[in-house]
């Protein structure tokens, strides 16, 4: 069973393991801790300070049993997620998930943070659990950049609440870079720039002045941009690409 002490780079807590698993964030494994959707060796854990044995202990989540991270491969991959799929594992609408584009790679690859049904653009998938934290931890502020053509004339004094901050949903929006990229008949294109991870943020801060979204696309993701990857398609990150990342958010 479970020891509360631990044993030098032989054990490590409970969450800490289902990240590096793969299966979610730190923070999303205290959940599904907290949940009772955890079982070490056949009995349910709740307790936040329990601490595994890799190599020995047998730990499941929903019913499935975890591989140890010293015998799983980490796979870094970059998706340009096309509009129409979610990032989530469950719908209840039965909409397309974006395990689906990239089915032919043996291992279990999770999004790191979400772009919603109708946004496309840059979604990083890995089965590195720390990696994932960090990228989407909001103390270390990674920059996300969208592309988001919308409905209406956009106008420097509205730039510039983007740049000061919008309150949505009872709080006020960090404060943004934003630059209108091209006026058009009837729509404007807008470049913003957000380290912050909140639900729908972009889309709900534009529709806060008026500007409802045509379309939404992220093309960067910390030091990671889309470049011509193609809709739908992915491709793995550089070692380089890697290094990068695990350097800049340590």
């Amino acid at each position: 069973m479970l020891s509360k002490h631990a044993t030098y780079n032989k054990r490590m807590r409970l969450q800490k393991f289902i990240a590096e698993c793969g299966v979610a964030s730190r923070r999303k494994a205290e959940e599904l801790i907290s949940a009772g959707r955890v079982k070490v060796n056949g009995a349910t854990i709740r307790e936040m300070g329990s601490v595994v044995d890799p190599m020995k202990d047998s730990v499941t989540v929903n019913g499935e049993r975890l591989t140890s991270p010293s015998a799983s491969e980490k796979i870094y991959i970059m998706l340009h997620k096309p509009k129409g799929y979610i990032t989530s594992a469950k719908d209840q609408f039965g909409r397309p998930d974006v395990a689906a584009l990239v089915a032919d790679i043996p291992h279990r690859l999770n999004p790191v943070g979400r772009l919603d049904f109708d946004t496309s653009g840059l979604l990083l998938m890995t089965n590195d659990g720390d990696l994932t934290y960090k990228l989407t931890h909001p103390k270390y502020e990674v920059e996300k950049v969208y592309i988001a053509r919308v409905k209406g004339t956009a106008d420097e004094e509205a730039i510039g609440k983007l740049r000061t901050g919008i309150e949505i949903d009872g709080k006020v929006t960090a404060p943004a870079k934003a630059f209108i990229i091209k006026q058009q008949p009837g729509s404007t294109s807008i470049k913003i720039t957000i380290h912050e991870g909140r639900n729908r943020q972009v889309r709900k801060m534009l529709e806060a002045l008026g500007l409802p979204v045509i379309t939404l696309k992220r093309i960067a993701t910390g030091t990671l941009y889309l470049g011509d990857l193609e809709s739908g398609k992915w491709r793995h990150l550089s070692k380089t690409e890697v290094r990068t990342l695990q350097k800049m958010y340590t």
